[in-house]
């Protein structure tokens, strides 16, 4: 891996070429993309089946768009049973961790006859995307239901593309089945986003879709954003490991990799107080690559967007990292505790050598579905808060509007908004 010693000038250009990687940087594609959503919202079913018999090669129509039970049951025969059961575990992990998010309806009231509050309603129905191409990610499943299904969403609907023989991943069923979906459809790419946008004869429309997917996913959800709720238009894949001299170069260099191996455009960034640190590791990377299954595409990633930082101090560590606002930070030093609270940008933060970033995709229990590409210092990782919604709650009596009607009338008045004055003043006519 490249190491740089961080200078002002070294710091601009790295986060510039971070920036290359933005999903607004995909405008190439717009074009197709908005005009299979537009097909699918016109034609509906016609044009969803003719994407993918065209794209995934499959003969699909309205009698076998819907899993059936017994390709459900067939999956679970498919799967290795020490795979499911881990599912099993890990949504147990998962489950518990967004139970702590739920929020409830309140009321607070005064003696004057007040009455404010705020009333929590899930979404109605909630679509999530999974990806099929060449890897299944069943994580991903739990990771975007069981939030949904913890805040009461009455309807979960799922698409996710099938083979050429119209078969769904059986890993991705067990994972959908496992987590609660009530009904996956065989549908992919900007065309499946098109038909939970707009609904079609055989998919219906949904409130929110999440899930992640290829650049023509991303661009369709942003485009459909307006028509239905998001969770986020999601970028390449980052981590950024802040070490100090006391760190086990192995371990960092192993964690670097987690994610460089996912896309040639996700990002590799170790920022070290130690040059020794710094040489050691971009060694063990070396070693690593040579053995790796998906090396192509990891030597690509880090000649791209991996960066060994070479700083004065944590302080500076600190500051950097804060800029660069990844979607996945470890922090291994003597006290990681200590630079935890000055992080103000992060998606998730792993602390100490044993939190490495795939326990945080596989089993603990936080989400992570995360912000990317420096949208942390904006965005949240998906949570429970994400398919619900609130409403405002107003009561007054007569007594409580008639001691302050006057100074709603003033308010109305000066924005000379009159009907809006009449409205409270005519309940106090002489």
């Amino acid at each position: 891996m490249r190491i740089v010693k961080l200078t002002q000038e070294s710091k601009n250009n790295i986060l510039e070429n971070l920036l290359k990687r933005s999903p607004n940087s995909y405008g190439k594609f717009e074009d197709a993309v908005n005009n299979i959503l537009l097909d699918v919202k016109t034609r509906k079913d016609e044009a969803l089946f003719e994407y993918t018999k065209k794209f995934d090669k499959a003969e699909i129509n309205s009698s076998n768009v819907i899993v059936s039970k017994e390709e459900i049951d067939r999956a679970y025969t498919l799967v290795d049973p020490e795979l499911v059961n881990v599912i099993r575990k890990a949504l147990k992990n998962i489950k518990e961790y967004h139970e702590k998010q739920k929020q409830y309806s309140w009321f607070d009231s005064k003696p004057d006859g007040t009455i404010l509050g705020q009333k929590i309603t899930a979404l109605g129905r909630v679509g999530v995307y999974v990806p099929g191409g060449k890897a299944a990610y069943p994580s991903s499943v739990l990771m975007n239901v069981i939030p949904a299904k913890v805040a009461g969403v009455e309807q979960i609907i799922m698409c996710t593309p099938p083979d050429k023989d119209g078969n769904v991943y059986p890993t991705t069923l067990v994972a959908a089945n496992e987590a609660g979906v009530d009904v996956v459809y065989k549908v992919g790419g900007a065309q499946a986003i098109a038909a939970m946008a707009y609904g079609t004869e055989s998919i219906p429309k949904v409130d929110k879709i999440c899930g992640p997917g290829n650049i023509y996913v991303a661009l369709a959800k942003k485009a459909v954003f307006g028509y239905v709720s998001i969770d986020s238009v999601a970028g390449p894949s980052e981590i950024l490991v802040i070490a100090d001299e006391t760190a086990n170069p192995r371990y960092v260099a192993a964690d670097l990799l987690s994610q460089a191996e996912h896309d040639e455009m996700a990002s590799s960034i170790l920022i070290t107080t130690s040059e020794d640190i710094a040489n050691k590791v971009s060694q063990e990377v070396d070693n690593f690559v040579k053995v790796l299954s998906r090396r192509e595409i990891i030597q690509k990633s880090l000649d791209n967007y991996g960066y060994i930082l070479v700083v004065k101090d944590i302080d500076e560590a600190v500051d950097v990292a804060n800029e660069i606002a990844s979607e996945h930070l470890e922090i291994v030093t003597k006290d990681p505790f200590t630079v935890m609270t000055k992080i103000k940008n992060a998606g998730a933060i792993f602390l100490g050598e044993y939190s490495s970033e795939p326990l945080g995709d596989y089993f603990a229990g936080p989400n992570h579905v995360l912000p990317t590409n420096g949208t942390a210092k904006f965005f949240s990782p998906l949570s429970v808060d994400d398919f619900i919604k609130k409403s405002s709650i107003i009561s007054y009596s007569k007594n409580a509007l008639e001691a302050i009607h006057n100074d709603i009338e003033t308010f109305a008045t000066a924005e000379h908004l009159t009907a809006h004055a009449n409205s409270i003043a005519v309940r106090f006519e002489k």
